[in-house]
């Protein structure tokens, strides 16, 4: 995450890691230190070509795993998982095969149409994608600081993650405050908002401070990891880019209201947050901070925390990015770093898994299950594989990035991260994807992505009209004023009519003269 001077300087962390605590930047170095000490490798953390120094996490929480049963808090918000359910085995513990949850056509767009056989991914060219439309970087819009309620802009407020101290700030500087000093301009996204549809009582903002105020009394602190980066990830590529600063009146045609860029993909992931779309899942939920481990080679051997089959995740990103042309959402429980990213682009090739040579083709780099002697995971394997394949592949995601008053966003105001994932696949005779095993214990634990293509309130449903795109001297006319009393009711579930959202993004990116 990422965080003005002073935050950073308050808030973050710092990790100095040593190259010690990464696997590897070369192939060939890397599978020979694999194969002489399997298990310390795969305790280093993937190789990075960019690392993200800051974490929301305290160190603390990092050192003793707290994050692990942190970011399961916010895998509950986005997607339901029955208590107690377990994943259906095939009979040897510790076996990872592609089980019922963990399908890649149960997630990707073109899942009745799903490629699973390396040939033919070969054949299409599939070894590298970027998605033609990338997602945004925003905000996590933390909830110790008021969520959406936060005044990024106004650099009085000075810096704080004490909940119960930037609650304090606000309610000493009312929002007539600024008004009347025409300061609008550092008003929060919510404070926008609600004078946006005329709610003189501020309800969405309010609702904004009551979440944290739920988890200050109970715990005495709001953790500074909480925020909607659950609904910010899925918006990024759900929702258009606002591209453009633009200034709408509100609906009592009393105030002007500078929306940039940042508050309305604020409002966006909010939106996504908490409309409770249905979400297409892979993965299982593992809350252990210390898996078991098979000794000789560190492999996690609890079923539900060794997490998503690498065979799936080739699928899935190949078939998802590759061939559908639609970003996803990942998630990596062991390295705190990772956490609920649109993916934007990957690039892999193969490798033989006993020499470390690269090729273009499977056909070339595989290698006969029998001729394989040094597997490290043999009692893990599908007993139907014929040909083990590597796969080096470099994964590029989005990140968070300080909310700002920067008036036209693009691509370059994007902050991404760089990562390279190692596995092999488990193939059958005809080349088909049947399973893997990862080459290191911090990979994507699990993926989603809505079900749905639109995020909506229950008050929207109930609008008439249509809110006219005109604008005098550069200023957009405000929303009709029926729509006033159900926005109104619609933030008392702490969210935005979804009418309103993509107003502001179609403004935003309208041409102007």
């Amino acid at each position: 995450m990422l965080f003005n001077n002073k935050a950073l300087l308050a808030l973050t962390v710092v990790f100095n890691l040593h190259a010690s605590e990464y696997q590897n930047a070369n192939l060939k170095t890397f599978l020979k230190e694999f194969h002489e000490n399997t298990k310390v490798v795969m305790n280093q953390l993937p190789y990075k070509k960019s690392i993200a120094k800051f974490s929301p996490f305290l160190k603390k929480d990092i050192e003793n795993k707290n994050f692990v049963e942190a970011k399961d808090q916010i895998r509950k918000k986005f997607c339901k998982i029955e208590e107690g359910s377990e994943v259906c085995l095939d009979g040897l513990e510790g076996k990872a095969q592609i089980e019922a949850n963990d399908r890649a056509s149960s997630m990707v767009e073109n899942g009745t149409a799903l490629i699973s056989n390396l040939a033919e991914m070969d054949a299409k060219n599939l070894h590298q994608k970027k998605v033609s439309k990338q997602p945004w970087s925003d905000d996590y819009w933390p909830i110790y600081a008021g969520i959406l309620g936060k005044r990024y802009a106004d650099l009085e407020r000075g810096y704080t993650s004490d909940w119960k101290e930037a609650k304090n700030y606000v309610e000493l500087k009312p929002v007539s405050n600024y008004l009347e000093n025409n300061l609008t301009d550092l008003l929060s996204p919510s404070e926008k908002y609600d004078l946006l549809v005329g709610d003189n009582e501020g309800t969405l903002t309010k609702k904004m401070w009551e979440e944290g105020e739920e988890y200050y009394l109970k715990n005495g602190s709001v953790e500074t990891w909480m925020g909607i980066c659950h609904g910010w990830a899925p918006a990024s590529y759900m929702l258009d880019r606002p591209t453009q600063k633009i200034a709408v009146m509100s609906v009592d045609q009393k105030t002007v209201v500078n929306f940039y860029p940042s508050d309305i993909k604020a409002l966006g992931s909010l939106l996504w947050a908490n409309a409770q779309t249905p979400s297409k899942f892979i993965g299982s939920r593992c809350n252990d901070k210390n898996p078991a481990v098979d000794e000789s080679s560190g492999r996690i051997t609890d079923i539900k925390c060794f997490d998503t089959n690498p065979g799936t995740w080739h699928q899935t990103i190949v078939n998802q990015i590759g061939v559908s042309d639609h970003s996803f959402i990942m998630d990596a429980t062991f390295d705190y770093q990772v956490w609920n990213q649109p993916i934007i682009s990957y690039n892999y090739k193969y490798f033989n898994v006993k020499t470390a040579e690269t090729f273009t083709t499977w056909a070339e780099a595989k290698v006969k299950v029998k001729d394989y002697e040094e597997d490290k995971f043999k009692k893990y394997r599908n007993t139907k594989s014929k040909y083990f394949v590597g796969v080096e592949m470099s994964v590029v995601y989005l990140r968070e990035t300080t909310p700002n008053h920067t008036e036209i966003n693009s691509e370059e105001n994007d902050a991404t991260n760089e990562v390279i994932y190692r596995y092999d696949l488990e193939v059958d005779a005809n080349g088909n994807i049947i399973g893997g095993e990862w080459y290191a214990n911090g990979h994507p634990d699990f993926m989603w992505t809505p079900a749905v293509s639109r995020a909506t309130s229950y008050a929207d449903s109930y609008l008439n009209g249509e809110w006219a795109s005109q604008i005098s001297e550069q200023v957009y006319t405000g929303i009709p004023s029926d729509w006033s009393s159900y926005a109104l009711s619609a933030s008392n579930y702490a969210m935005p009519l979804a009418k309103v959202v993509e107003g502001l993004i179609l403004r935003s990116n309208e041409k102007r003269e």
